[in-house]
């Protein structure tokens, strides 16, 4: 608090730096950036109301084995788990599941520093504009210290895996997301074949030790999470849901035809609706589609691209990802995205929590 003040006073812009997983340029900042990974750790767990307070600088690998103690877990994580749990919800990260949320989503309540120093709390009932903002900030709202998550019950999942020639998968996508609590899959343009995996709840007990990605049976925290260690960028777009496959197609075929030196998979998962401003499933069940470069190679052709066909049906870039997307564009994609920015600017007249990525998106700063 002292710090935001002492940057508020000489005019000095102010991030927080998360773990440095979003391939976007969401926390870059040119003047003062705060390493919030000290802010780590579960405060409060409330086993009635399955709740629990954590700080925001805890990476999620921290939580599972912790909140597990007290037979609870996340509702939902991604594949990756080394981000820091405030960078996740101030950039709507997911898993997969067709009824399974962000983690945005589980936000109660938070505790945050405003610009002028002043430490509030909010939640639905309590500063209900600033948790709607705060609860998917992009980093601009203020600086989040502690997050009140809703939890679920801690179970164990089976998972399993298969390789799938894409024409034999393609007829069954719908069946497997119905069926299936998690489903996804990777499809490799070389090969035209795609890597499935599909995870459900199971009264079994955990195996150990854990086996390969794709046969593993244990608690939630230990199965959902995957070693992913060769460096790429990575755009993903939110594609309604019942347009998910026809998009999938779409990029398959652009892909095919005019980059067929890609070699890196294009990912498919499932998101479920939330009402969160700036989510990317704001109103709506969605598909994820990523797809990914080489961090050496020029990803800029084949991301403009793709970007174009994730327009054409209705897509929203994920925040923590690459986009090339204007004020403009952003807002024709979220009903409530300029409301946002109004409610933000009321707490932040003077842009303190604004990089230049974000002031390139801010609606209001013509204004």
């Amino acid at each position: 608090a002292a710090l935001i003040r002492l940057c508020a006073a000489d005019g000095l812009t102010v991030r927080a730096a998360g773990a440095g997983h979003s391939h976007s340029p969401v926390v870059m900042n040119e003047e003062v950036i705060i390493d919030t990974s000290g802010l780590s750790g579960v405060i409060e767990v409330d086993p009635g109301e399955k709740q629990a307070w954590i700080r925001a600088g805890s990476p999620i690998y921290s939580l599972g084995r912790q909140l597990h103690e007290h037979g609870l877990a996340l509702r939902n994580q991604g594949d990756i788990d080394r981000q820091l749990l405030g960078g996740v919800i101030a950039t709507g990260t997911h898993g997969t599941g067709r009824d399974l949320q962000n983690l945005s989503a589980a936000v109660v309540a938070l505790r945050m520093i405003l610009p002028t120093g002043e430490k509030v709390t909010c939640s639905r009932l309590e500063n209900p504009d600033i948790f709607e903002v705060a609860r998917l900030g992009i980093g601009s709202a203020g600086l989040v210290t502690d997050i009140r998550m809703q939890l679920t019950d801690s179970v164990v999942l089976q998972e399993s895996g298969m390789i799938l020639d894409y024409e034999l998968l393609a007829e069954d996508i719908g069946l497997l997301t119905d069926r299936h609590e998690r489903f996804e899959f990777f499809w490799y343009p070389g090969s035209d074949s795609a890597t499935v995996k599909i995870i459900d709840p199971t009264d079994e007990g955990p195996i150990y030790p854990l086996a390969e990605e794709g046969e593993r049976q244990a608690w939630s925290f230990e199965v959902l999470p995957s070693h992913r260690p060769h460096l790429h960028t990575e755009m993903e777009y939110s594609i309604p849901r019942d347009r998910g496959r026809a998009c999938f197609e779409e990029i398959r075929s652009l892909i095919r035809r005019d980059f067929p030196a890609v070699s890196w998979p294009v990912e498919y998962r499932t998101v479920a609706a939330d009402d969160i401003w700036l989510s990317m499933a704001s109103g709506r069940d969605t598909v994820t589609i990523s797809v990914h470069q080489d961090i050496r190679e020029d990803e800029t052709d084949y991301y403009r691209a793709c970007e174009s066909v994730f327009l054409s049906y209705g897509g929203r870039p994920h925040w923590g990802k690459v986009n090339y997307l204007s004020a403009a564009q952003l807002a024709g994609l979220y009903p409530q995205y300029e409301n946002w920015w109004r409610i933000r600017k009321e707490l932040d007249p003077d842009g303190i929590f604004l990089n230049a990525w974000a002031r390139s998106v801010d609606p209001t700063r013509t204004a």
